[in-house]
């Protein structure tokens, strides 16, 4: 797909520093953004986000893992991130949404409580997988892959287990029985949002379109809680940035958080 023509690259430009998209919104508001839930029947939980017209689902599938893992990080990515995403269209830094989600390697910050996921300690846990597609993509697909993976998390519902015989040795595992009613959810409040600041010019704005994308000289992605707190940041393009200029971006993304 060609860029714009330089008139349109002006046209972008100029209409940031205006304080407006090109599609008229102010440089802090995203375009009108919809979440459908349970679109994919086989999947344990699923969610579909659409935001202009980049379209994103995510998919959640638990499996019974053989071991909880002793590393956190191990099993929070498990968790959240098990599988790779899959998409039609290239994210130029495909651990964004990891880093984002996971916050550091000891899995600091993360929304999810991955003792919900044990069956028996050390025996047998569920292990779960997301899938990523993106259908259509028009800019801010971390935003959206983001926003559609924490809300298949909230529609997934995990079938409730029960130990009908103990292990009678430490190598064995245990005898259980799967219930066809009774089914586990998950709290995922805590799970952070993901706010992507794209710098046009000398201007931040957020849900950055495809067009704008191209003029962009980087974007910051940082991760926060319903706390305030961040849990995960990661930089595309550009030069290293100054700590100061890195507080005042995780200030303005706090404060675009909160509306």
């Amino acid at each position: 797909m060609a860029g714009p023509s330089v008139g349109g690259k002006h046209f972008i430009q100029g209409a940031i520093a205006q304080d407006l998209h090109t599609d008229g919104r102010k440089r802090l508001v995203y375009r009108p953004i919809s979440v459908e839930t349970g679109v994919i029947p086989q999947a344990n939980g699923s969610a579909r986000v659409r935001t202009g017209t980049t379209d994103v689902i995510a998919s959640v599938k638990g499996r019974g893992g053989k071991e909880l893992s002793t590393e956190l990080s191990i099993a929070l990515q498990r968790c959240l991130l098990g599988s790779t995403i899959g998409t039609s269209t290239t994210i130029s830094n495909s651990a964004a949404p990891q880093r984002c989600l996971l916050g550091s390697k000891s899995g600091t910050g993360v929304g999810i409580d991955c003792s919900s996921l044990m069956i028996a300690e050390g025996k047998l846990c569920w292990e779960l997988y997301v899938d990523g597609l993106v259908v259509s993509s028009d800019g801010n697909l971390l935003d959206a892959l983001g926003a559609a993976i924490k809300a298949a998390l909230n529609n997934t519902c995990i079938p409730k287990v029960y130990i009908t015989t103990a292990a009678s040795a430490d190598d064995e595992k245990p005898e259980i029985d799967i219930s066809d009613e009774e089914f586990l959810q998950f709290d995922t409040s805590g799970i952070p949002v993901i706010v992507t600041l794209t710098k046009v010019g000398s201007h931040f704005i957020v849900d950055a379109t495809s067009e704008e994308e191209s003029q962009m000289s980087l974007a910051v992605s940082i991760s926060i809680n319903r706390n305030g707190h961040i849990c995960g940041l990661t930089k595309q393009g550009g030069a290293g940035l100054d700590h100061r200029v890195i507080l005042d971006i995780i200030s303005l993304a706090k404060h675009v958080s909160e509306q």
